[in-house]
């Protein structure tokens, strides 16, 4: 049996696939901040499943993310080339806000106290300008032993070239200090960019205490109910990774929960015959959304967290599913600014103490509350008993009074509110980028996702969206489908015409020989690894690149021509323009190394028989959007087969979530049990 949970801001999802008839099982338990790891013993718990019989264990944390955003990480040093202490205080000038008179530069996790400077110099092609100061490297270890600190980053000048000083200051420190905790750049990123490199070399030596602790603690835990199987951690890049080699990476995790829900979505696409998807996820905490073209889910090196319109944030240069995400979640907290208009997040009631509607010491209006007042939710779904009056006197004392509005009005106002924040994060990802919405499918999951969907989906004229089974769990789904993945990116800048394809080969070659080493140490036969080659390219002159999918590898020099033709396309899709005349290089090497899993099968539902009245709960008034009040019939999700079709308006409910459809839409079941809303006519 494998089993994924994934732990949100608010809930904490388990899914189990049993490999051998394909039997789900689907559980949802709260989030228990600070500790996490009792969620998840939790929610096993609550599942009934037998620990013993677990093959497999799949998680997604937000354990990181929470470390780097609430500053509580360990105590860190940074060790770096001579002259180059300040990189992290000078960072970029290309400020988000140009024109912001008192904009402060992120303050960087490490301060300069605790950075230290080693002499040494490797050139851009990796040559060795000047030898390494032994001497200065065990000043920089006996001064952090007298500063309490935890974690030492490792990041000279040009290693991405030539590692060669990183694995040999390394190897020194390890023999000084056998216990702190130690990270080099070239174990996180091969790639250029002082700045950036140094970045993450900083973020992920600051949370690899915490991951440590979390993990083993972990580990221990679920060794203490019985799992013998084996564990794996959710990365970033849409992959899994073995608990051991998170620790000494961990800030590949720092989106390892949301990425889930993108890859299962891209996943369940290949099912059901859909390339091109919008995946849609909105939790109890924020909404996230990614675009899948072809199938292929878009990753970047190019992420920075506590990133908005007027702070730089931080980079991690780090492959990271492209995800759009912001705050508005159904915890999210309507509220009144000083201007007097309504907004909703970014702060959220989260699990504790949660939306007024569970009863558990909330007080402030959330979206849920909201979509509880207008229909949309059954307080018969709630774990604690729903105090309506309370939920209706929140709702009207923080936003009708201050605008003069019912409880009816105040509660559209908020869903109206939250679903303009996130058409335009949907906005950002499709049309921003040059992608028609209307050439895409919607994949809607999380608890809120199937309640907004439909709405949004008329706003950018999408016909079809898909809500998954057991929706409110689909990034946990999405998890058990995932593969072992490593990246691994080499930068080396060379005119594409001028590179001969033999020693294109020859860097092919060695990040492959690098790749089957790592995945014989985590178990997996060479022979089951599949690899897919990308590099990233642009016309010489410019600063920025696209990246572009490469031809099987080794490469034959027609084969040049191929990839500066899916340049061209690559930079007009993504700035309107190509030049065709003009020449191209390439920047970086990036092969994506998968473990080869075969994903278990999903079960087909049974079909329908009769009209589906057996399956309707009631008849209720719902509000929906410019339309208002109209009595809509409510159906049990899981009491319906495949082959059933309603029209708009009606509410499909199950537990822990709601697929809300407008009139003018229509609803089916297929094979699988999704549920698939169309526009009338499709």
């Amino acid at each position: 049996m494998r089993i994924a949970t994934d732990i949100g801001g608010t809930f904490t999802d388990l899914v189990s696939i049993d490999e051998e008839n394909g039997r789900i099982v689907a559980q949802k338990s709260h989030t228990t901040p600070p500790n996490f790891e009792q969620g998840v013993l939790d929610v096993i718990k609550k599942s009934e499943l037998s620990p013993a019989s677990m093959d497999t264990f799949i998680h997604g944390t937000t354990t990181i993310i929470n470390a780097l955003t609430e500053r509580k990480g360990g105590k860190t040093g940074l060790i770096t080339t001579k002259g180059f202490r300040d990189v992290l205080e000078i960072a970029r000038c290309n400020r988000p806000d140009l024109f912001n008179l008192v904009f402060h530069k992120p303050e960087p996790f490490i301060p300069r106290y605790l950075r230290q400077e080693v002499a040494e110099r490797i050139s851009y092609k990796g040559e060795v300008i000047e030898p390494l100061n032994t001497d200065d490297i065990k000043s920089a270890v006996t001064y952090f032993k007298e500063q309490d600190v935890e974690s030492i980053g490792i990041c000279y000048i040009n290693s991405y070239a030539n590692d060669e000083h990183e694995q040999k200051t390394a190897a020194l420190i390890k023999s000084l200090w056998p216990e702190v905790f130690i990270t080099t750049s070239s174990t996180v990123t091969r790639e250029w960019r002082e700045y950036e490199r140094t970045s993450t070399v900083a973020l992920n030596s600051y949370v690899m205490p915490t991951a440590s602790s979390y993990l083993n603690n972990l580990s221990n835990k679920l060794e203490g109910i019985g799992f013998k199987g084996k564990s794996y951690i959710m990365q970033s890049n849409g992959g899994t990774t073995t608990f051991e080699q998170a620790k000494n990476a961990p800030v590949n995790m720092v989106e390892s929960g949301p990425v889930a829900g993108v890859y299962g979505a891209a996943i369940l696409g290949q099912i059901l015959g859909e390339n091109n998807l919008i995946a849609f996820d909105v939790g109890g905490t924020t909404a996230k959304c990614s675009l899948i073209e072809n199938g292929e889910v878009k990753v970047t090196t190019e992420y920075r967290i506590e990133r908005t319109d007027n702070f730089a944030g931080y980079p991690i240069m780090a492959p990271v599913v492209d995800i759009v995400e912001i705050g508005n979640g159904g915890g999210s907290i309507a509220w009144i600014d000083e201007a007097g208009s309504l907004r909703v997040g970014p702060q959220s009631a989260g699990a504790l103490p949660g939306p007024v509607a569970y009863g558990i010491g909330g007080t402030k209006p959330t979206t849920t509350d909201a979509c509880l007042l207008t229909g949309r939710l059954s307080a018969d779904n709630f774990d604690h008993p729903v105090d309506l009056d309370a939920v209706k006197m929140a709702v009207v004392k923080n936003v009708g009074e201050p605008l003069g509005l019912n409880a009816d009005d105040a509660a559209m106002g908020i869903i109206r509110v939250a679903e303009s924040n996130m058409y335009n994060a949907l906005k950002l990802i499709s049309i921003r980028r040059g992608y028609d919405p209307t050439e895409f499918t919607m994949v809607a999951f999380g608890g809120g996702g199937p309640m907004h969907c439909a709405a949004l989906a008329k706003e950018l004229n999408i016909r079809k969206i898909i809500v998954p089974d057991a929706a409110s769990v689909f990034a946990a789904w999405g998890m058990l489908m995932t593969d072992l993945r490593h990246d691994y990116i080499r930068t080396r800048i060379s005119p594409l015409a001028e590179s001969p394809v033999d020693e294109i080969n020859d860097i092919w070659q060695e990040m492959q020989e690098q790749a089957e080493k790592q995945f014989s140490n985590d178990g997996i036969p060479a022979s089951q690894m599949i690899c897919q080659y990308y590099v990233d390219m642009r016309y010489i002159g410019q600063e920025h690149t696209v990246k572009v999918s490469v031809p099987t590898v080794p490469l034959k020099e027609e084969d040049k021509e191929v990839i500066k033709q899916r340049f061209h396309e690559a930079h007009e899709q993504a700035y309107t323009f190509r030049l065709a005349s003009a020449a191209v290089e390439i920047v970086n090497y990036h092969l994506v190394a998968n473990g080869g899993l075969i994903r278990p099968e999903l079960r087909k539902i049974s079909p329908q028989t009769g009209d589906g009245e057996d399956a309707k709960i009631s008849v209720r008034p719902v509000c929906f959007n410019e339309i208002g009040w109209l009595d809509t019939p409510v159906y049990n999700r899981y009491e319906l087969g495949s082959g059933a079709k309603f029209s708009g308006p009606v509410v499909i409910e199950e537990k822990t979530s709601s697929t809300v459809v407008y009139p003018g839409q229509n609803v089916a079941v297929d094979e699988y049990g999704n549920l698939i809303v169309t526009e009338e006519g499709e």
